[in-house]
């Protein structure tokens, strides 16, 4: 058990920064007298006290982690954090259960978006604020926003970093030290969402909707202060401004980091993801525009184009917010822009799925096997933009698309043997998996998550929290080897 006295050393200091996170919403309480003080303050003392336990127990181990540590450390934060996230929500809403609580912080922390609660309109501010800013912490990741701190303690930071960022190359730094890079990545995190926040309000929403909006967005989220979600607000501007931002925040944020360390765009045009993230949504929004007007889903094109434009976006960059019920289109148009949340999303931002320089590793790796099937004594190597793929590169994208697969099908079949309905079950999964938010049919976006059983919910809080840590980190852990010290 010593053994692994660093890990929850670490895991207890991270406790502690997160009941002291709560401060913010705790803060807007007192402000704005919204009746949800008192939960937060149980919650804070709950979580802060069980973190100083942690770590007074524990502090004599500190050292350097080890590669396992990291893992371990990264899989036990995201299974353990959710727990005190739910804190607030159990205080305030007696009536929840600690499954659908649960369930409800992991899904913000994880910026997946699927919800269980209804009646948001009336819940207080600081309630849905902080619903929204765990996704904010959680988009960038807890384990990074520490890396910044650990060096301070006299921890290093960059095996947590390792098992943490998004995307198959996970072993280039943008800056010499990892704090150096977690501190950039976040900065421009950070401005990028006043921006946002700014922009929603000069668009037309109430300054707490703004806030509280802007951390969905940029966290790729999808938790919303109305139930219509963002159709509540009834807005074209609105739209847009979510449309752009959701784009931002769909690109590698390395990729704008070094935009702006080198005041120069040039770091977007060497971005090989950038042309198939936006070629791919041209494609759709303009297929798809055309394919519902054939259907006569729309009478006229510029509704069409609105409604699509913003759910290719929504669902893409895997942000899940929505403006209409786009489960009354045609099955076809349901299940491709439920895909687009598969893939879409850049390495290296806030959003779900395989991402899309797996995507296109993938794509080119199908072409080479045709290549050399037509020409067996062909040199044929793989590039990403001008980088050539290494073998090991290559290997794990693939060993990461099998078991993406393979987690998908085996979740699916787990919730139909529960009695769930297959289409719920499925795109349930995906949503989940993806960390999109809305699925079709039962979990579709005019539902949510309420009427599932404890054990569905528990399936898919797993499949959240197995997608947010892109499957190998966590089965990393669950693997008997990895115990064998």
């Amino acid at each position: 058990m010593r053994a692994y006295f660093p890990v929850i050393s670490i895991l207890g200091l991270m406790l502690v920064l997160f009941g002291l996170v709560m401060g913010f919403p705790l803060a807007v309480s007192l402000a704005l007298d919204d009746g949800a003080t008192a939960a937060y303050d149980l919650a804070i003392v709950a979580s802060v006290g069980a973190g100083l336990v942690m770590w007074a127990t524990t502090r004599g181990a500190r050292h350097d982690l080890h590669v396992s540590d990291g893992f371990l450390l990264v899989a036990a934060t995201w299974l353990v954090v959710p727990v005190f996230g739910a804190l607030p929500l159990m205080l305030y809403l007696p009536a929840l259960s600690f499954t659908d609580a649960y369930f409800e912080a992991a899904s913000g922390l994880t910026t997946t978006g699927a919800t269980v609660l209804t009646g948001l309109d009336a819940l207080p501010v600081s309630i849905n604020l902080w619903r929204t800013f765990m996704h904010w912490i959680g988009g960038m990741g807890v384990i990074v926003l520490m890396v910044a701190v650990l060096p301070l303690l006299g921890i290093g930071g960059r095996q947590i970093f390792k098992a943490e960022a998004p995307g198959p190359m996970k072993e280039s730094s943008l800056t010499p030290r990892i704090a150096e890079t977690a501190k950039g990545l976040w900065t421009v995190y950070a401005l990028l969402t006043v921006a946002c926040g700014l922009a929603l309000w000069l668009a037309g929403m109430a300054p707490w909707d703004a806030v509280i909006h802007a951390f969905s967005i940029m966290g790729l989220g999808g938790f919303s202060s109305r139930d219509a979600s963002l159709g509540g607000f009834e807005s074209l501007p609105i739209e847009i401004v979510t449309i752009v931002f959701a784009l931002v925040a769909g690109i590698n944020y390395a990729t704008h980091y070094l935009a702006l360390a080198h005041r120069s765009p040039r770091a977007y045009a060497r971005d090989p993801e950038l042309p198939w993230f936006f070629g791919v949504l041209a494609v759709t929004i303009a297929f798809l525009t055309l394919y519902l007007l054939n259907a006569h889903a729309y009478e006229d094109g510029a509704t069409a184009l609105r409604h699509v434009a913003f759910h290719a976006v929504s669902l893409a960059t895997s942000l899940g917010l929505a403006t209409y019920d786009y489960t009354v289109w045609p099955m076809f148009a349901q299940v491709w822009i439920l895909f687009l949340g598969s893939f879409a999303a850049c390495s290296g931002s806030t959003g779900g799925g395989v991402k899309m320089m797996r995507a296109i590793i993938l794509y080119k790796q199908v072409y080479r096997q045709i290549v050399r099937a037509l020409h067996p004594n062909a040199v044929v190597p793989l590039r990403l933009g001008r980088q050539r793929v290494s073998e090991g590169v290559l290997h794990a994208v693939l060993a990461f698309g099998f078991m993406y697969m393979v987690s998908i099908v085996s979740l699916t079949l787990l919730l139909v043997a529960s009695g769930l309905e297959l289409i719920t079950a499925f795109s349930g999964v995906v949503a989940c998996i993806n960390n999109t938010g809305p699925g079709l049919a039962e979990v579709g976006p005019a539902g949510n998550f309420q009427g599932l059983s404890d054990f569905q919910t528990w399936v898919l809080s797993f499949a959240m929290i197995l997608g947010r840590l892109e499957i190998f980190t966590l089965l990393v852990v669950l693997t008997p080897s990895f115990w064998r010290r």
